[in-house]
């Protein structure tokens, strides 16, 4: 504090002291004036004194303030021009009116002031135009924090670039983790003598090796169908642009000596914690090997996650191992419940109810009632066919219950069982999934990311043609109570044959071991055949749309229905499958509308192109050959769109394999 305003401070109470003395003068006066009157003016000499020191100090306080705002003057002009922060000004038309020497450093221009930032920084405009108070922006090589003050028209420019490198550093050298597994190697290495296997081991092992090596992999074997793998998040954005060629090379090599080893790959990567990243890669290999294998999944923190690879039909496991440990798991759950409800997706397909009638056949086995929820109004043609049928087993048909029904009867002690489908938004009634704790799911689709929440027990086998080929070899190991009807089997052999077409696509030696059980317990293939016959009508409206093809790409037919008419999926389906029969295609896409909001999209393929990955660019799924979405609140004309640029993303690489 400046010495004249100390002063100041100190003579505050005696100003008080001289106005009290003055008071009592004043009291005084009134008994004696004399005495009075000469105080008062003794109490002048001290009132002129303080006067002149204040006048005095006055002027000194005058000169100080205008000293001390020539300084704050000075020092922000000093600030302004020499402060590493960057200042621009600008008018309307984005000319710049003034710049200080900081931001001017960064061009070489002799002068910013008149030019034009569409010539200069074109890369403010957004920023300008969007009103958006901060960004972060590239200049001249140069990152600089941009903060916009829109009233005045300024911009102030902090270069960010070290502190962007440092962040940029740090992302790059976190750990991410990844489990390795040899999809099929129990398999492919069962009938192998020792020789042979070590000599497997070893090629594969020097592949993997060597892929280590040369991007600065720490990779470990733990076990025989195993690797541990350690690296940076740097590596992986490399591997992630190459797009995993380890998978190719694996499966490539490995053929060329008459076995074929794929690889499933699930990374952890996003957070510090290394337990947390073992978890996220041991979730992203079971969500790897639930799509069928041979594909690398990258689950991030946020629940989301890219695929790579997936480029081939899983390979069908010839050992029944799995499926009778999962048979004994499902009995010992079946046996632990006080009933089973069994639902499947909506809209059923003969695949999605003969399946639910096998897992009825497992409860009943395992005597214990089950129901099967279904929406009679929901069902296609083929399905009535199935239940007029089925009116005639009084028993089997009372198990068939609505989705209210199967919630008022549901309790604590219930167990779940859902077919033909891991996605909660697909399912028949999603309240029984919040309903009941205890879940299973059985399914032979392309696991995606919307998934059952905690099911206690997941069969996914993406190599199976149906879930009825996987109930059926359930069947086949739980306890001999009861015959399976014929009806049963029936059901069960017509979701095969529906989902195969036939026998013709995704079909294995299983399959036929499966078809041949069902048969051998009695069933009716002419009775499957009534099941899929088809009425004129439908014929028609199938022809329709086949009629309205065209060729997007080379190889590629898409067909679209009109906005007036409503087509069932199965319709859908068929006009995709008797496309891809034609001439030329490669790959077929049927649009039609399937209700007052909904569009349809059934794809298929011969192989060569993946309609799994483009359908679930559009929110839907399936397998690489055959797959399938639906899209509400769009035309015909927006679907198709849509479509189309999916199709342009698969094919110039935006949609990851």
């Amino acid at each position: 504090m400046p010495a004249f305003l100390k002063k100041r401070s100190i003579r505050y109470p005696f100003y008080g002291l001289i106005g009290v003395i003055v008071i009592l003068l004043i009291v005084l006066l009134l008994y004696n004036w004399i005495l009075s009157v000469a105080g008062l003016l003794l109490m002048l000499i001290p009132i002129y004194y303080m006067f002149v020191i204040d006048h005095r100090e006055r002027v000194e306080m005058e000169e100080y303030i205008s000293t001390l705002s020539y300084r704050v003057k000075k020092v922000g002009e000093e600030a302004l021009m020499e402060m590493p922060i960057g200042i621009m000004l600008i008018n309307e038309e984005y000319f710049i009116e003034w710049t200080n020497p900081f931001l001017s450093s960064y061009f070489d221009e002799d002068t910013l002031i008149g030019k034009s930032l569409y010539d200069i920084a074109d890369t403010l405009i957004p920023l300008i135009k969007q009103e958006v108070e901060t960004e972060i922006i590239t200049l001249h090589d140069r990152k600089f924090r941009v903060i916009h003050k829109r009233e005045e028209r300024l911009l102030y420019f902090f270069d960010v670039t070290e502190q962007k490198e440092i962040e940029k550093r740090y992302q790059d050298d976190r750990t991410a983790i990844a489990t390795i597994f040899l999809d099929n190697y129990d398999d492919l290495t069962q009938g192998m003598d020792d020789q042979m296997r070590g000599s497997i081991n070893n090629l594969v092992t020097s592949i993997l090796n060597k892929w280590a090596t040369d991007n600065g992999i720490f990779l470990k074997r733990v076990s025989s169908e195993r690797f541990i793998a350690v690296f940076s998040e740097r590596i992986l954005r490399t591997l992630e642009k190459e797009k995993f060629t380890i998978l190719d090379e694996i499966r490539e090599v490995t053929s060329k000596q008459n076995v074929s080893f794929t690889l499933s790959i699930g990374v952890g990567t996003g957070v510090t914690s290394l337990p947390e990243l073992g978890v996220l890669a041991q979730s992203s290999l079971d969500l790897a090997l639930g799509r069928g294998g041979d594909q690398v999944a990258i689950k991030l923190p946020n629940g989301k996650v890219k695929f790579y690879g997936g480029k081939t039909n899983p390979v069908e496991k010839r050992t029944r191992v799995r499926a009778r440990v999962i048979s004994h798991a499902l009995r010992d759950l079946i046996i632990a419940s006080d009933k089973v409800i069994i639902m499947g997706h909506k809209n059923p397909d003969m695949d999605s109810i003969g399946s639910g009638i096998g897992i009825y056949k497992v409860a009943q086995m395992n005597q214990k009632e089950a129901y099967i929820v279904v929406n009679m109004q929901e069902v296609d043609n083929g399905v009535k066919r199935l239940m007029d049928e089925l009116r005639q087993q009084e028993q089997l048909f009372s198990r068939f219950i609505g989705p209210e029904q199967a919630l008022e009867m549901a309790t604590d002690k219930t167990l779940l069982v859902v077919v033909d489908t891991h996605k909660p938004s697909m399912v028949m009634e999603e309240r029984l999934l919040n309903k009941i704790d205890h879940v299973v799911v059985i399914d032979h689709h392309r696991r995606g990311e919307d998934f059952i929440e905690s099911p206690l027990l997941v069969y996914m086998e993406p190599y199976a043609s149906s879930t009825a080929e996987l109930v059926t070899e359930f069947l086949e190991y739980q306890p001999k109570r009861g015959k399976i009807e014929m009806i049963e089997a029936t059901a069960l052999l017509a979701g095969i044959i529906v989902d195969t077409k036939s026998f013709s696509l995704r079909t294995g030696s299983r399959t036929f071991d499966a078809a041949s059980y069902l048969r051998a317990h009695g069933a009716d293939t002419i009775l499957v055949q009534k099941f899929l016959k088809e009425d004129i009508d439908t014929y028609i409206k199938r022809s329709k749309l086949i009629e309205s093809v065209s060729f997007y790409r080379e190889g590629i037919a898409i067909a679209k229905g009109t906005e007036q008419e409503l087509h069932d999926q199965v319709i859908i389906a068929q006009a995709a499958d008797t496309l891809l029969t034609m001439d030329g295609v490669l790959a077929s896409f049927v649009i039609a509308k399937r209700g007052d909001e909904v569009i349809g999209i059934s794809a298929r393929s011969l192989g060569n192109v993946n309609v799994q990955v483009i359908m679930e660019s559009l929110k839907g799924g399936g397998h690489l050959t055959n797959a399938a979405t639906q899209l509400t609140g769009l035309s015909i004309e927006e679907t198709e769109t849509q479509l189309m640029v999916a199709i342009d993303d698969y094919f110039e690489g935006v949609i990851k394999e």
